[in-house]
């Protein structure tokens, strides 16, 4: 169950949920910068920060790491989208990079202790747990007193559309198994014995 070191300190401003998730992140890195001075290089305005791309690009030139935005257009996502975030989460964490998700939360699925509306944000994922596929969550917004908790990749994907994710998956890549030669593997121990 790795959990990247970091800090989570609560978002200044209503607004400013994208400069604190990408200073989230960077404090992973040991790299200390002011939530305002994120927000400026972000482009955040009153009205939030426009686009997931623009932490993956703010992530990437601050850290030197390989940060891409992958978007998720499909309401509900697909499974291959589920297990491709998985992968990126996973991959991303034991390479030493934090996520950060842009989520549109509606009072029928959101996290613990928001408000009965739809929620607008963006919050960091600095952990797993394979089992159950759960991702560990650092909130700066503190909806309700919660600054951090756990809830399945299944949840997490649900509420990322039709927005994005900002990753950097640098660890060993998932193998890819191929059923069809495990399958004729098999059938070939049973009449050949095995090797």
């Amino acid at each position: 169950m790795p959990i990247l070191k970091h800090s989570n300190t609560p978002q200044e401003t209503g607004f400013w949920c994208g400069p604190a998730s990408t200073q989230i992140v960077l404090t992973g890195f040991g790299i200390d910068v002011a939530e305002r001075d994120l927000a400026l290089e972000l482009g955040t305005t009153t009205n939030g920060t426009d686009w997931i791309g623009q932490i993956s690009q703010v992530l990437q030139r601050r850290s030197g790491r390989p940060y891409i935005t992958v978007e998720m257009p499909n309401d509900p996502p697909t499974r291959a989208q589920v297990d491709r975030l998985w992968d990126d989460i996973v991959r991303s964490i034991d390479g030493g990079n934090g996520v950060v998700a842009n989520i549109v939360a509606p009072a029928s699925n959101h996290p613990p202790g928001y408000p009965n509306y739809t929620i607008y944000h963006y919050f960091t994922v600095m952990g797993y747990e394979p089992d159950g596929r759960q991702v560990y969550v650092a909130d700066p917004a503190r909806f309700g007193g919660y600054s951090e908790y756990w809830f399945t990749v299944e949840k997490l994907a649900s509420m990322i559309t039709p927005k994005g994710y900002s990753a950097a998956p640098t660890g060993a890549p998932v193998p890819v198994v191929d059923a069809q030669a495990e399958t004729w593997a098999l059938i070939e121990d049973q009449f050949l014995g095995p090797r």
